[in-house]
């Protein structure tokens, strides 16, 4: 017996199981169904007890897969685990832990994902992002990064500190190389710069959380997604496309924001 445990955005098509498995699927918030030959399963939402759905009572996100032994799916969100892990669901948790396999949107405990994820967010060798946006905007962009540079230290918390991290480690960890990126990558980048997603470095996201966990505890991982899967679609945004473009100052622009 076996229960692979996956996590991501997508489910592979076909989806292949083993006898038993449990799956994260990040935003998970309908009710699936999959048929492979004979093999069929449904996924049901799967609450703490007897939760009637018209009690209010939030929906864990955690699902069934009716089939024997049952698998399992789980909605995830990417924000520090700390942030949610005491709202999460015992039943999740439970899952989580009886599950020996377990299979994640990427393998993020590999090298290998880190470094091709960066490379492939960069613009074709030999240009730069103010090749590609306008001048003004480009200009705009630069200002609000020294702003942000500025603003690190005071933004740091004490434990931050404490575990040796200094603010220009922390600025070049998130807007590293951005001259190099693509448009769209610079857009995620400035939204993950705010002082409370600056406070919350050096605590692992919830996917990957749970992927160290796995590892710790020697479950089997996977992953149902390749690096290329998720960056050549955000890549083929056409220029008109990217939100980005449509930053623009607010009246008080002294103090450096920038608004989406």
């Amino acid at each position: 017996m076996c229960f692979p445990f996956l996590l991501g955005r997508h489910l592979p098509s076909p989806l292949h199981v083993c006898d038993s498995s449990i799956s994260f699927l990040e935003n998970s918030s309908s009710i699936i169904s999959h048929k492979s030959g004979n093999f069929s399963s449904s996924f049901q939402e799967y609450r703490n007890g007897s939760v009637d759905p018209h009690d209010g009572d939030p929906f864990s996100f955690l699902w069934t897969i009716k089939r024997n032994p049952p698998s399992y799916l789980f909605g995830t969100i990417h924000v520090p685990y700390t942030k949610v892990w005491d709202s999460i669901p015992d039943n999740a948790k439970q899952a989580f832990a009886i599950s020996t396999q377990v299979y994640f949107e990427l393998d993020l405990v590999d090298p290998t994902t880190v470094s091709t994820l960066s490379s492939c967010q960069l613009l074709p060798h030999g240009k730069n992002l103010s090749d590609v946006l306008p001048g003004d905007l480009y200009s705009r962009l630069k200002r609000h990064l020294e702003y942000v540079r500025g603003m690190m230290p005071h933004w740091m918390t004490k434990d931050q500190r404490g575990r040796g991290l200094y603010a220009d480690y922390l600025f070049n960890a998130i807007a590293g190389n951005w001259e190099r990126k693509r448009p769209v990558w610079v857009m995620l980048m400035v939204n993950s710069l705010t002082e409370s997603d600056v406070r919350s470095r050096g605590v692992p996201v919830l996917d990957l959380y749970l992927a160290q966990e796995a590892e710790r505890l020697r479950k089997k991982t996977a992953a149902v997604e390749k690096v290329e899967e998720q960056c050549l679609p955000l890549n083929g945004l056409n220029f008109s496309q990217v939100s980005f473009l449509k930053i623009r100052v607010p009246e008080d622009y002294n103090r450096g924001l920038f608004v989406c």
